[in-house]
């Protein structure tokens, strides 16, 4: 890594106090190199999409495709109330990551259900928040981030104003954490006729941002439009009150997933039927009458207080340009956006950030050269394509790995988190153990009243060897069992195979070749 410059970095403003801005606090002051951190919260507390409003949005674009769009704004709960912002929240809400490994690094989730509901996720945070809480402003609103001309270092004047309105105030920071998240900004897709359709049938279109209960759908014809964790959690919850259901997908949903929701699914929408209130599938088929359509279609990247730098960073709201590793600006390395990634555990993969940026501004790390940061960009728009935030599966494992790795190299900051191989293994079953959650009424406490049970490395080869009887045991063909509980077949590996344990034991020496050391406490 080439020494780029050093960071003259003293003030540091972080925009939001959800699960990302409260890890860059907890990161940032753990550095004990920075003279003042200013979190603005525009909520009364901490939590951020975690926050739940009973009041929905009243705000609906159909459709909505702009990033650009307005932000939703504030709801009062009741005239003495502080301003509420619409939450994406719904009532019968539990997480799609165990316990296990969904909290911080230091504060685990109080026992519990293996899935935790919103709730839980919500207290927990109030309690993650304690030791920061008096670097919070709340009921803030950030209105304007812009970069302070003809300084020669990168400095930025943050405009804000009270969440009820008005006392405006400006104060200028070395450095911006833009942790605001990315749950706000709805993405309906333009259908045809989709306009004339609201207009004339004003309460059938609705989005998952506004869902709150399934009552509301009691003996209707609903269509959910599509099938990411959203679109099967509320397909299933509709599904036990309405008429009937349809899940309207791109990609088809997984078989065990789909009996278990109960809904009959149909190709993408192709038209909305404005006459018939109805919609034409992309096979030909019409369905009429249609009570609700509910868009599961997730959100845009949005940040409406950084206008100055809107083009450069969004486009059409699918991704943020301009980033080093996901997070860190690359032409002012000042400002970091972290969390952005999808399909990921959150909120240790915004630890791992925080560790990151908290080092470099601190200047206990080197910062990579702008070329190096830039042909990273490139190579990771060649490979990831369209979808650049989705991350593959494990993909965030390997990027705590390799954060942690980064990190190590520095001599001060607050260790980041660093998966066990139980908890790699609880990350690659989470998705099944969730649906057997759901199968089983959301009562189950652990993994293993699920059905799902860790051996360790060692206890796999100890079976393994008795299941053998001797090192020179010829594994039936397809019928191998690997170390890790899963099946390998036997030519991946080789035509014969001689001795499975030696097979696990190459395997994990790779592996430990692979890992970086954990550095001493």
């Amino acid at each position: 890594m080439v020494l780029r410059a050093c960071f003259d970095v003293k003030r540091i403003a972080v925009i939001g106090a959800g699960p990302c801005g409260l890890a860059a606090a907890k990161y940032l002051v753990a550095q004990k190199a920075f003279s003042e951190i200013v979190v603005f919260e525009q909520a009364a507390e901490v939590g951020g999409v975690w926050n739940y409003s009973k009041t929905p949005s009243s705000t609906l674009h159909v459709p909505q495709t702009n990033p650009l769009c307005a932000p939703d704004p504030p709801v009062f709960p009741d005239k003495e109330g502080s301003a509420m912002f619409p939450s994406p929240m719904y009532d019968l809400l539990h997480t799609n990551i165990p316990r296990t490994i969904m909290g911080f690094k230091d504060l685990e989730l109080s026992a519990g259900v293996a899935f935790p509901h919103r709730d839980e996720v919500q207290a927990y945070l109030v309690k993650y928040s304690q030791d920061v809480r008096h670097l919070i402003k709340f009921s803030t609103i950030v209105k304007d981030v812009r970069l302070r001309q003809g300084t020669g270092i990168d400095q930025w004047d943050v405009r804000t104003e009270s969440s009820t309105g008005g006392n405006p105030q400006m104060q200028t920071f070395d450095a911006v954490v833009v942790a605001s998240g990315h749950y706000s900004t709805t993405y309906m897709p333009r259908i045809p006729n989709i306009e004339d359709f609201h207009k004339t049938h004003p309460a059938v279109i609705t989005h998952s941002k506004t869902y709150r209960s399934p009552s509301i759908y009691t003996g209707k014809k609903v269509i959910v439009v599509g099938n990411s964790a959203s679109g099967v959690d509320i397909a299933a919850q509709i599904q036990r009150v309405a008429g009937k259901v349809f899940l309207s997908v791109r990609e088809a949903t997984a078989s065990d997933s789909l009996a278990h929701i109960g809904a009959e699914e149909t190709p993408p929408i192709s038209k909305f039927l404005v006459k018939e209130k109805g919609v034409q599938f992309e096979d030909g088929r019409v369905e009429k009458d249609i009570d609700s359509v509910v868009f599961c279609t997730g959100y845009l990247f949005a940040f409406p207080f950084l206008e100055s730098l809107a083009t450069p960073l969004l486009t059409d709201g699918r991704r943020v340009h301009g980033l080093y590793k996901d997070f860190l600006h690359i032409k002012h390395p000042t400002l970091v956006f972290p969390g952005l990634p999808i399909k990921v555990i959150p909120f240790p993969f915004s630890e791992s950030q925080a560790a990151i940026y908290a080092r470099l501004w601190a200047n206990a790390l080197p910062l990579p050269s702008e070329k190096e940061m830039s042909d990273w960009e490139k190579s990771a728009e060649e490979q990831r394509g369209p979808a650049f935030h989705v991350y593959p599966k494990k993909g965030d494992v390997e990027y705590l790995r390799e954060m942690h790795a980064w990190a190590s190299k520095a001599e001060s900051g607050k260790e980041p988190p660093l998966w066990t191989d139980e908890q790699v293994w609880q990350r690659e079953i989470y998705a099944q153990a969730k649906l057997e959650f759901e199968k089983t009424g959301r009562t189950a406490k652990t993994l293993a009243e699920l059905g799902f049970h860790y051996k360790a490395p060692s206890d796999a080869v100890e079976e393994a060897a008795q299941d053998t009887g001797s090192v020179g045991y010829n594994a039936p063909h397809n019928t191998l069992v690997a170390c890790n509980e899963g099946r390998i077949k036997n030519e991946e590996i080789c035509e014969n195979v001689p001795n499975p344990v030696k097979i696990w034991a190459e395997s994990e020496l790779k592996k430990e070749k692979e890992i970086p050391p954990v550095p001493s406490p």
